[in-house]
């Protein structure tokens, strides 16, 4: 079994991939976090045909029947190396597929994933999002922009189960906790707890040493998500993007924060009829502006933010 291998590595190596010293490639390459769980790193960047969309990250768990993958990666392509990477590890078939939301950085792989023959799991209200026009747009899209890695031959790909609430899924006597958290990131946001390893693989939820894309994000239950997570007993987090952390709490706590200081100082702002440029401008951002993606991301999610607590105060 992968874990007696996992096991045998050098204590250091261990050590620097938990901390991420190990840089974002340009192909997923595993990085071990525990013993039989490995991660890939995406790069901090928006994606890209140069990227080929590795913006993302995913994990996997090795067990004695079977692997269990969490996330499927930005293109088809990705996929099939993390397959080829998965299959230099162990010879265990990909037996399920767990997608922790269904942005196109992390699903745009998974039918790389059905062809190896993998069960693909979600939260049911990813339903909605995938048979939207906003999804095929989105689709057609990238197509354009992240041609080749994205052709007419990429596809949305639904889950072949659904769940509604907390669900256990045993695999090679490995227990996986499958916990929905939204609406957060997107309402469909799904955790990984695997408990034997104290491992929590976090999707969207957290985005490690960098600013996270808010979008339309529901904010306060995102917030309150993360509390409910820091309550966990958790070594190991994977975020869905950053190198994991072994400062679990301290690696929550600054996506919550950072939440959180966008809902006060917006929340203010719109309470005040304050126009949203005046309160841009004005509001202090010195704590994150030195993050990966502020300048990309910072301004349309303060935006956002204004537009969400304009509506929860009405």
């Amino acid at each position: 079994m992968a874990a007696a291998i996992v096991k045998t590595l050098p204590a250091l190596l261990l050590a620097l991939a938990l901390h991420g010293a190990a840089c974002a490639q340009d192909t997923p390459v595993p990085e071990p976090v525990a013993p039989g769980a490995w991660m890939v790193q995406g790069q901090s960047a928006l994606g890209s045909a140069a990227n080929r969309n590795f913006i993302s990250n995913a994990g996997f768990v090795v067990t004695n029947e079977g692997v269990v993958v969490i996330d499927a990666l930005g293109s088809p392509a990705l996929a099939e190396e993390l397959i080829a990477r998965i299959r230099r590890i162990t010879p265990q078939p990909v037996t399920h597929v767990i997608v922790t939301h269904y942005h196109a950085d992390h699903i745009y792989g998974l039918q790389a994933f059905k062809a190896a023959g993998a069960t693909v799991i979600a939260q049911r209200a990813a339903g909605e999002y995938l048979n939207s026009e906003t999804a095929a747009q989105r689709l057609k899209a990238s197509r354009e922009e992240l041609f080749p890695w994205i052709d007419e031959n990429t596809r949305l790909v639904p889950a072949d189960r659904w769940i509604d609430g907390p669900t256990t899924l045993t695999v090679g006597g490995v227990e996986f906790r499958l916990i929905p958290v939204g609406p957060a990131h997107t309402p469909e946001d799904l955790v990984v707890l695997v408990p034997r390893l104290r491992v929590l693989f976090a999707g969207d939820l957290v985005f490690r040493g960098r600013v996270p894309f808010v979008g339309q994000a529901d904010s306060g239950h995102w917030i309150e998500a993360l509390d409910a997570l820091l309550a966990h007993d958790i070594d190991v987090v994977v975020p869905g993007h950053g190198p994991a952390s072994t400062s679990a709490r301290a690696d929550l706590q600054l996506t919550r924060d950072y939440l959180a200081h966008l809902r006060r100082t917006m929340g203010e702002a719109a309470r005040n009829m304050e126009p949203f440029e005046e309160a841009y401008e004005k509001a202090d951002w010195s704590r994150f502006d030195k993050l990966p993606l502020f300048k990309a991301a910072n301004r349309i999610n303060a935006y956002n933010t204004y537009l969400l607590m304009e509506h929860e105060a009405k």
